[in-house]
């Protein structure tokens, strides 16, 4: 009868979802066999209609939690979190989880919204923001990590289900992504009301891969912050963008040493 109870409790270990509440209390789980999402996870019944209309994150300053940044097991690996906020930019394939964790309590205390802009990660500071960027259509997210998790070899961020949605990823169940940390110090929210965003467009590719290789040079030649260069998905085109820009100035002095240290013309662009 003990064997008989300890290996039902191996079973259901094994059968747990993909991210954590307080590090660690739910385990990796492998995807369903469509690879739409964990299990028996996924959309509620009546999602909202308007998740396009759902805002990134706003990366402002709050205190990490001590108690979500301590070093932790999950599956018989140790994840150290950072406790200060440092540059991060990885690649690697993002997945997402859904109502299975809807309103549970994540590694911050706080319940987990499968609709708001939210992530988990077995490492960043919690809390913290990052941008995410789909390596296969440019299009990026903000959002806020507020949880722990996926604990997979191969997966390197859990998106909320809103997330995944406006990356386009729902019925695929994972997709590649560069994830970049964000500093609330330099993420100007006020300026952005303001005005139009600026930005210098340096090239336009119809393959990814291309963008990806000129987005690498601008960054080591440039010397420039890894989250102030983007891939734009527009026009069936990976678009290859610097900025924004407080001015116009500002963007034409850059375009000058663009054009010197590349040998490259770029353009001013304005997106609203």
């Amino acid at each position: 009868m003990k064997t008989i109870l300890l290996l039902g409790i191996a079973a259901l270990i094994l059968a747990l979802g993909g991210c954590t509440t307080a590090p660690p209390s739910k385990q990796a789980s492998t995807p369903s066999r469509g690879g739409g999402y964990y299990l028996d996870d996924g959309p509620e019944a009546n999602p909202p209609a308007n998740l396009d209309a759902v805002p990134d994150a706003v990366p402002r300053k709050e205190p990490l939690l001590p108690y979500a940044n301590r070093t932790y097991v999950a599956l018989g690996t140790t994840y150290t979190p950072q406790t200060t906020r440092q540059p991060y930019s990885e690649e690697g394939l993002a997945s997402w989880y859904g109502r299975r964790f809807n309103g549970r309590k994540t590694s911050s205390g706080e319940p987990y919204d499968m609709y708001a802009m939210t992530a988990a990660h077995p490492t960043l500071p919690i809390p913290s923001y990052a941008r995410v960027t789909s390596l296969a259509t440019g299009k990026s997210v903000v959002v806020r990590i507020n949880d722990r998790g996926p604990f997979h070899s191969k997966r390197i961020i859990d998106l909320s289900y809103t997330a995944a949605y406006k990356l386009g990823y729902l019925g695929h169940g994972s997709t590649r992504v560069r994830v970049e940390s964000i500093d609330p110090d330099t993420y100007n929210t006020q300026d952005k009301a303001l005005r139009d965003e600026i930005y210098l467009q340096v090239g336009a590719f119809s393959r990814a891969d291309n963008a990806r290789k000129l987005l690498d040079r601008l960054k080591r030649q440039l010397d420039i912050d890894a989250s102030q260069a983007r891939m734009v998905f527009e026009g069936n085109l990976h678009r290859v963008q610097i900025g924004p820009y407080a001015s116009d100035d500002a963007a034409q002095s850059d375009r000058a040493r663009v054009r010197e240290r590349l040998d490259l013309n770029a353009v001013l662009v304005r997106r609203d």
